[in-house]
């Protein structure tokens, strides 16, 4: 039999070597908390005091530079996207992030052998083993993904050549957008869409001047190589302006020395046709905007008809249904590029309003949330001659002009006659549009505004008609559609 307890002795909970592993294991994890918070401090403290000296003044460094840099870029737009758009300033933080990943990854394992764990019981050793694993593969791993998005991001801005920048013609910057079909051998041939965007060099006021792709003899950009070629405008046989740049590809003899002949081409068409003097050029693959609008979570449109997304007889064919709806990239492409009940005008308004809808609605903060998709969408979307450096440049515009109503005018029916385009009339259109958006021209006879389902009449007052809709877009191929000539996208679409 045991011994009999003296009553009234007390014996202890925990022996003194209990009471040791407890202190050795609250060490242990005191030291990965230090590390954690103030990187270098459990080295500084406990360690080698050089390497912890050095970690935690490099924190410090990295700190005090963010916060800087953040403070700046809250009052200083231009140096935020100066910054976002320098693919040697994204390369240092690449790497920097890179380096912090391994530098931070070995203070912890630095750490976990600062708390002895060999001197720890079992439990005590796996739990600190564990838990020390657990921070240092989410830090470093965190810091490792972030290196991965700066690079993927940086991938994207180099896709941009290294070219000369344009100067603005008159204040204003002309950039040819061109959408293009995708598919094996297709890609950049026969632009389904052309459309200039007019952009004011310091306020970012745009005009967008649609071209319908049908238009024939129309005359090129003076002293061209297809002035010379055409004096009396483009009259081929059977050719339309969309059709221009696989002419240009049949007859390469003029256009020697040129990457892109079809894109060369359609710029002198354009020039001549509209009279501006085209800055930089754009080609968008249809395809590749669908990936775009996904990767922003979608796009909301007004939708005031049925529209067809497929065909008939393929398996997923079905109908956008009237309304507000925010559709994804599949349906977004189908809304602008839809024919059935339409016509080539009523599309085109509704791809103006796809247009300002991706304008509007996207911020700087959702391509932060989503750079990594956006910059994997864009590099298959865009070809364009835009320079890398003057990509601040007109991320500041665009950021300008969604604050601004956007205008619009399209060289269509009824105004303008495709198959014999008054070019006169053409230029002082185009000239007039600009003029109004810049506050220096008489304003264009208002549109009535769309009527919604809110709208009641007053007592005694006789219902205003509802206005006519084709295609899902307001007005008709006789009277015009209001996205296609308006001072005010955004209230028409």
């Amino acid at each position: 039999m045991p011994p009999a307890s003296v009553p009234g002795s007390h014996q202890p909970r925990f022996s003194t070597l209990d009471r040791a592993q407890r202190v050795r294991f609250r060490r242990a994890v005191m030291l990965m908390v230090m590390t954690l918070v103030l990187p270098g401090s459990a080295q500084l403290t406990f360690g080698n005091r050089r390497v912890g000296r050095f970690a935690l003044r490099l924190w410090g460094a990295l700190l005090a530079l963010a916060i800087v840099g953040l403070l700046l870029a809250s009052v200083w737009q231009g140096l935020a996207l100066w910054a976002g758009t320098n693919a040697t300033l994204l390369q240092v933080a690449r790497l920097s992030l890179m380096g912090l990943a391994v530098g931070w990854a070995y203070l912890f394992v630095d750490a976990w052998r600062l708390g002895q764990p060999k001197s720890l019981q079992r439990q005590h050793r796996l739990a600190v083993g564990g838990v020390n694993g657990f921070l240092c593969f989410c830090v470093a791993g965190m810091l490792l993904f972030g290196a991965h998005v700066v690079g993927a991001y940086r991938g994207f801005v180099l896709s941009f050549d290294d070219g000369a920048a344009s100067g603005a013609h008159d204040g204003r910057f002309n950039v040819l957008l061109l959408g293009g079909d995708s598919g094996a051998g297709r890609w950049g041939l026969r632009p389904d869409s052309m459309t200039v965007a007019s952009i004011d060099a310091e306020t970012g006021k745009t005009v967008l001047v649609s071209l319908p792709r049908n238009m024939q003899n129309f005359p090129f950009a003076e002293g061209s190589v297809l002035d010379e070629r055409f004096p009396d405008g483009f009259d081929a046989e059977g050719q339309y302006l969309n059709g221009l740049a696989t002419w240009a590809l049949d007859h390469p003899d003029l256009f020697k020395g040129s990457k892109h002949p079809g894109v060369d081409a359609t710029i002198m068409g354009v020039e001549g046709i509209t009279g501006l003097k085209i800055n930089y050029w754009a080609m968008v693959n249809l395809q590749g905007f669908k990936d775009l609008v996904d990767a922003f979570g979608g796009v909301e449109l007004t939708v005031r008809q049925p529209i067809p997304v497929g065909l008939p007889h393929e398996k997923g064919f079905h109908y956008i249904k009237p309304g507000q709806r925010t559709l994804n990239g599949h349906d977004t492409l189908w809304f602008a590029r839809a024919r059935e009940g339409s016509d080539d005008y009523s599309r085109m308004a509704r791809q103006k309003c796809v247009m300002n809808a991706m304008l509007q609605q996207v911020s700087p903060q959702d391509a932060v949330r989503n750079v990594q998709k956006i910059a994997r969408a864009s590099s298959a979307m865009l070809s364009t001659d835009l320079p890398r450096g003057e990509l601040d440049r007109f991320a500041s515009l665009a950021l300008k002009a969604k604050s601004q109503r956007i205008a619009t005018l399209s060289l269509v029916p009824p105004m303008i006659n495709t198959a014999d385009p008054d070019i006169d009339l053409v230029h002082r259109k185009v000239a007039e549009a600009i003029a109004r958006a810049e506050g220096k021209g008489p304003k264009a006879k208002p549109r009535p505004a769309p009527a919604t389902s809110t709208d009641a009449p007053t007592p005694g007052s006789t219902p205003a008609p509802a206005p006519s809709v084709t295609g899902g877009s307001i007005g008709s191929l006789s009277e015009g559609y209001a996205a296609n000539q308006s001072e005010d996208l955004g209230a028409v679409c």
